[in-house]
């Protein structure tokens, strides 16, 4: 050491911004740094993402070789079901097939053929029997009551026809009602099933284009590691724990939270030396150091949050 005009010791040149460590820190840090070298390479060349098959939803929900285009489109689909549809002429169709069905026709011709068995078998021969006994077999009363009897026939026909169809009427009602909702289903669950559609690629392309860009990344990405091992003696900095990024919450916490303690700590310097000018005692100084640190703390969680949605 020695003492002159204005002069001092000074160090060399090269040694002025060094900064040396414990011996067995640099050891162990020397270790690290030649075992991540060791792999860099192999790390590099085996992305996780490589075999990565992106998800076809149209597959899925078309049939191979299918789009959405290949099927009508919905308001086609809403034109011929609903804006097409004629009410009235619908009732029509339906009433002509509940009333007028082959089933209906089979009952209508089914009692006939009861009444003809009873009339033949019952009161057919009482008539007979009777205007035998009137010795009227012969005359014209015979004949008109046989057609009496064709008539009550007749009648009990039209009469069990029109009962029946009376009784369907509320049926055809139901099927008509039915039909108006069944194309008004239709057109619903077609939209919901195109919107379904649109959900699922939008998620699906999102996935597919977050696994390529991870893929495409990879090597820049797992080389920010190298360069936290690297940095590892200068304590805590930004690190990675996703090898695509983070989201857009977790940086903004993380930015609080670092940015809070970087301001924390500033605070904390800079609000003694306020004390010490302006403050007497210790209470004050310690108000002072504790009020600097808070107010560092929320101007550099500000900050921080605000660097987050920046990037």
């Amino acid at each position: 050491m020695g003492s002159g005009g204005g002069g001092g010791s000074s160090a060399p040149a090269n040694t002025q911004s060094m900064i040396r460590y414990a011996p067995y820190i640099e050891a162990k840090h020397t270790n690290f740094l030649e075992t991540v070298y060791s792999s860099r390479e192999a790390v590099i060349n085996d992305s996780p993402f490589s075999d990565y098959t992106d998800i076809e939803v149209d597959d899925a929900f078309f049939g191979a070789g299918y789009t959405i285009a290949s099927f009508p489109a919905l308001y086609d689909m809403f034109g011929k079901f609903m804006a097409g549809l004629d009410i009235e002429v619908l009732w029509d169709q339906i009433y002509e097939s509940t009333l007028e069905s082959s089933v209906v026709n089979d009952l209508v011709s089914a009692e006939g053929e009861l009444l003809d068995d009873e009339i033949a078998e019952n009161s057919l021969p009482r008539i007979q029997t009777g205007m035998r006994d009137m010795n009227s077999v012969m005359s014209s009363s015979f004949v008109v009551g046989k057609s009496i009897l064709e008539d009550t026939r007749t009648k009990v026909i039209n009469k069990f026809s029109a009962d029946l169809k009376y009784r369907l009427i509320p049926i055809a009602q139901e099927r008509w009602q039915s039909h108006l909702n069944w194309n008004k289903l239709v057109i619903g669950m077609y939209s919901e099933i195109m919107k379904l559609y649109f959900s699922a690629k939008t998620d699906v392309d999102e996935v597919n284009y977050a696994m390529a860009a991870k893929e495409r990344l990879w090597p820049f990405t797992v080389l920010d590691f190298e360069r936290a091992a690297l940095g590892a003696l200068q304590g805590a900095t930004n690190s990675k724990s996703d090898v695509a990024g983070a989201s857009t919450t977790a940086r903004v916490l993380s930015g609080a939270l670092s940015g809070a303690a970087m301001g924390a700590m500033v605070g904390g310097q800079i609000a003694p030396a306020t004390a010490q000018i302006g403050t007497a005692g210790t209470a004050g100084y310690q108000a002072a150091t504790s009020g600097g640190a808070g107010m560092g703390a929320v101007v550099g969680a500000g900050l921080g949050i605000a660097a987050a949605y920046t990037y």
